[in-house]
């Protein structure tokens, strides 16, 4: 699973994000770029090959490990975004700074922006994606073994509730613990642009989706667009993409 995650990175940082960089960023090759929560590295795998200068976080040492074993010569340390110490283990600033399908994951917003901001070049952009908190699979219910992986909006149910229909259907035991955890630290689109307006952070490109442009690779879906419509968005949107840069 670890590898097939490796080279689905690759493909998609070659076939998709490689492309909207060099579309919407000027001298893209020529940028310092970092990537939090970089996973098993495939993106920065990928951007080193073609000379880039990137660099990874990741809070995981088993991603971390398998990424290395990849490509020894990857440039990832270990760290938090939240943690108010990163900024300076890094010691440098960066031109690009990716944060793919990970602020959803973290529970302390203010301070990840807080280092996101440090870490960025006045002028530098930013690229964001996640799925909203209250969209259909925002919990990561995918990861049952039964049929539940496939229902929509089961991490909105009560906890007590999700339980006993884990329950019926032989679900592990901490798989509504993990389902509501990631509900619990999601991301309100609303409250991801506050975050950005309040950092000066401002949108160069944003898009929202049915079907996100990942699922193309995943699940041989191709991507459908979504309008932003406040509130509706939201809840139906299952991907939300921006571009961002950094005013002065």
């Amino acid at each position: 699973m670890a590898e097939k995650h490796f080279y689905e990175q690759k493909e998609f940082t070659e076939k998709y994000l490689i492309p909207y960089f060099q579309r919407f960023i000027p001298n893209f090759h020529k940028l310092k770029v970092l990537e939090i929560g970089c996973a098993e590295g495939g993106l920065i795998d990928i951007l080193g090959s073609i000379g880039i200068d990137a660099m990874g976080v990741e809070l995981s040492p088993e991603r971390i490990q398998i990424a290395l074993n990849k490509n020894p010569n990857l440039n990832i340390i270990r760290g938090d975004i939240t943690d108010q110490n990163l900024p300076a283990k890094i010691g440098k600033e960066f031109d690009l700074i990716i944060m793919r399908e990970v602020i959803e994951h973290v529970n302390n917003k203010y301070a990840a922006f807080d280092n996101i901001d440090r870490l960025l070049k006045p002028g530098g952009y930013l690229y964001f994606s996640f799925p909203p908190k209250y969209s259909p699979f925002a919990g990561h219910q995918q990861i049952a073994k039964s049929f539940l992986k496939y229902l929509p909006y089961i991490h909105l149910l009560p906890k007590r509730q999700l339980k006993n229909i884990a329950r019926i259907f032989s679900e592990n035991d901490n798989y509504v613990d993990e389902i509501k955890h990631h509900y619990s630290t999601g991301m309100v689109i609303k409250k991801f642009e506050n975050h950005c307006l309040s950092k000066n952070f401002i949108p160069v490109k944003k898009e929202l989706f049915l079907f996100r442009p990942i699922y193309g690779y995943r699940y041989g879906i191709p991507k459908i667009k979504f309008p932003d419509l406040p509130l509706v968005r939201e809840i139906f949107t299952f991907g939300y993409e921006v571009l961002l840069r950094k005013e002065n």
